[in-house]
């Protein structure tokens, strides 16, 4: 683990602590409680780390009075269960309560309760349907995935490189005849390497994408996929997914792909087909490769939103009219301080950070 990644990792704990001793003090007010469920939800580290203060400040020992839920009974499944995916992380969990005194056995159940049902909740999010897409004949799977904050870089096994945003997923498929990757999720950058015999193909959300030899990202949106084409050519039509929604095309007089060219970009919505590229700046769409962010006289309030994409707290405007307030520049998406100072330098903004989140309003 990076230093990097070690401090986002800090930085998370110290927030479920916070959020930890403020629900044991006293119930969370209705306000209070769905802020710490949007925390949740953000990210399963959020959960993981949550889980992690109720285990050593709790214990259960208490709950040995019923032999099927006694610790020894728990640890036991555990110990048979070791080939479960999950059990390094609940082993952890239930050896930390050996030695933490025992304390309110009926609060820590419950708190325990609850983060197991928040856990599978999140659990059946991540695994929501998705389109079926055929694999190439013979082709092995590979799983690739970042956490929030989290960006990864892989050279593929053919020499193209694939570039992983925060908060992303693919699936990656090579047969002899076709290279197939899926987009389930975020945000990808590839740099594919020319094979005229075997063509490059990304399956994302609404849109199809092929490629023989180009630079180009692909992004899902809730309601589109955007595609940008930094060098080279793609061929863009909308996925099996989308032509199963139906579109408002005329299969007639429409064609069925669209070119696309160096520094243009398309959105692909469903019902919404051909769309049309637009002539873009690709370096603004790809800074997230650097960690940044670039925006030029955009509402603040789409700034927030893709800031919120990497910072592990949250910014939220609780002014309204500060949500089309214009600003330009490049922000480091793993600088939060400077970030704020940004946002304290704007004429009657105001700025106040909490445990949990980063509140902007009006003077």
């Amino acid at each position: 683990m990076t230093s990097k990644d070690e401090q986002v990792r800090a930085t998370i704990a110290e927030q479920a602590s916070e959020w930890f001793v403020a629900n044991d003090e006293e119930p969370l007010g209705a306000q209070e409680s769905a802020a710490l469920v949007t925390w949740l939800k953000a990210s399963p580290l959020h959960v993981e780390e949550f889980l992690g203060v109720a285990a050593i400040t709790r214990d259960l020992r208490a709950a040995g009075a019923d032999p099927e839920y006694s610790l020894e009974t728990l640890l036991g499944r555990a110990r048979a269960e070791d080939d479960s995916p999950v059990q390094p992380f609940w082993w952890r969990v239930f050896a930390a309560l050996r030695d933490v005194p025992l304390r309110q056995w009926q609060v820590a159940a419950a708190m325990m309760a609850a983060l197991a049902l928040v856990s599978i909740g999140l659990l059946l999010w991540n695994l929501r349907s998705i389109p079926h897409v055929s694999a190439p004949a013979g082709a092995t799977a590979l799983n690739l995935e970042t956490r929030h904050g989290e960006q990864l870089s892989r050279r593929l096994a053919d020499e193209s490189v694939l570039h992983l945003d925060t908060d992303s997923a693919v699936t990656i498929r090579y047969g002899k005849t076709e290279r197939l990757v899926e987009l389930t999720s975020g945000q990808a950058a590839f740099e594919v390497a020319h094979e005229p015999d075997r063509p490059f193909r990304v399956v994302a959300g609404t849109a199809e994408v092929i490629a023989l030899g180009t630079k180009f990202n692909v992004r899902l949106e809730d309601d589109a996929t955007v595609v940008t084409v930094v060098e080279g050519q793609v061929v863009v039509a909308p996925s099996p997914i989308s032509e199963k929604l139906g579109t408002n095309a005329d299969e007639n007089h429409s064609p069925r792909s669209v070119r696309v060219s160096v520094d243009q970009q398309i959105r692909v919505a469903a019902g919404e087909w051909p769309a049309t590229p637009v002539t873009v700046d690709p370096q603004r769409t790809t800074s997230w490769l650097h960690r940044q962010i670039m925006f030029e006289r955009e509402p603040l309030a789409r700034v927030a939103a893709e800031f919120n994409r990497y910072a592990p707290k949250p910014i939220e405007i609780t002014t309204p009219e500060l949500r089309d307030l214009e600003i330009s520049g490049v922000f480091a998406t793993d600088d939060s301080e400077a970030f704020i100072a940004f946002l304290r330098s704007l004429e009657g903004v105001r700025v106040e950070v909490t445990a949990t989140r980063i509140l902007v309003s009006k003077k």
